[in-house]
């Protein structure tokens, strides 16, 4: 007979219950770890920022093109907008910047319009802060046609020659070139900046590898990130 005996079924378990925490615990130390390599002034590709598997045609020279892809009534763009506005001013001539409003759905056309119909009048910058105000702030509804225009001409701008602009073919070619901008990087949620044609990065983004952290945090995190990979391409 063999001198093999079987251990009996409560010490078995206990054994596999030791084990399986020992592994669980193990695991939990690496994932520590890979935490506290992972932060906003050493980002990990997939976890700080993404890197797109088919990279964008940019302008050619040696700046580098940022994309800001936003939406008016996005209350998290409201919120970046004076700390994205510092970051590019002190960019200088370092970088080509633009702004793409995104249409996730037909409702947000009109203030696609209202981007390029102000950006078609050269004065897309002027109005950028007031629009976000009269969203945010003051509560105003801009996302019809006749919203827009009445608000606009309340601005004091040329009624008139604004709904012109608003409805010109060259808005709607703009509003086509978004939507392909907008598949090509693969935009699904805003603020989301893209640079150098390549990579992306957001306060989200930040969100999901810093956990639950004040807006302002993630706003600073991410001007970080954008920073590296801004020194990133450079060195390309």
């Amino acid at each position: 007979m063999s001198n093999f005996h079987m251990a009996p079924v409560a010490t078995r378990r206990s054994f596999l219950q030791n084990f399986m925490a020992m592994v669980g615990f193990a695991l939990s130390i690496g994932g520590i770890a890979s935490c506290a390599q992972a932060t906003p002034t050493a980002p990990v590709n997939g976890v700080e920022y993404r890197t797109l598997e088919k990279p964008q045609a940019i302008e050619p020279g040696k700046k580098i093109d940022v994309i800001e892809f936003f939406w008016y009534s996005c209350p998290h763009c409201h919120a970046f907008e004076p700390a994205l506005a510092d970051w590019v001013k002190k960019q200088g001539d370092n970088i080509n910047f633009k702004r793409v409003p995104v249409a996730f759905r037909e409702s947000f056309q009109p203030q696609q319009r209202l981007y390029y119909a102000l950006e078609a009048m050269g004065r897309a910058d002027e109005f950028q802060k007031k629009i976000f105000n009269a969203i945010h702030v003051e509560r105003k509804s801009l996302d019809t046609d006749a919203a827009i225009a009445d608000f606009m001409a309340a601005q004091g701008v040329d009624r008139k020659k604004f709904v012109e602009t608003y409805q010109s073919f060259g808005v709607q070619a703009k509003l086509r070139r978004a939507t392909q901008l907008q598949e090509a990087y693969k935009i699904d949620g805003v603020p989301l900046i893209a640079i150098d044609g390549r990579y992306l990065t957001s306060p989200s983004i930040l969100g999901a590898s810093l956990g639950r952290q004040p807006e302002n945090v993630l706003q600073s995190s991410t001007l970080q990130v954008m920073d590296w990979l801004m020194a990133k391409s450079a060195k390309k």
